[in-house]
């Protein structure tokens, strides 16, 4: 895994936490990283990291319309 050293402002420097899994889950819900790389760069745990995302405004069913679309058309 690689490092980056990340600045931010001195109010957030308390939350640093927060601020990496708010970051992971962005990515998760991006589609960059699957749940298991986001948990693992959060230092969280599958689950408990999926239990976060609502903190983030961001959905645990992380699957576009158009695959969900095309895998029906298969049923």
């Amino acid at each position: 895994m690689t490092t980056i050293t990340l600045q931010v402002p001195d109010s957030l420097g308390e939350y640093q936490n927060d601020t990496v899994r708010f970051i992971a889950a962005k990515l998760y819900e991006s589609g960059k990283l699957s749940l298991g790389q986001a948990a693992d760069m959060a230092s969280l745990s599958k689950r408990t990291f999926a239990e976060l995302l609502g903190d983030y405004g961001v959905s645990l069913q992380n699957y576009p319309v158009s695959e969900m679309l095309s895998d029906a058309d298969g049923i």
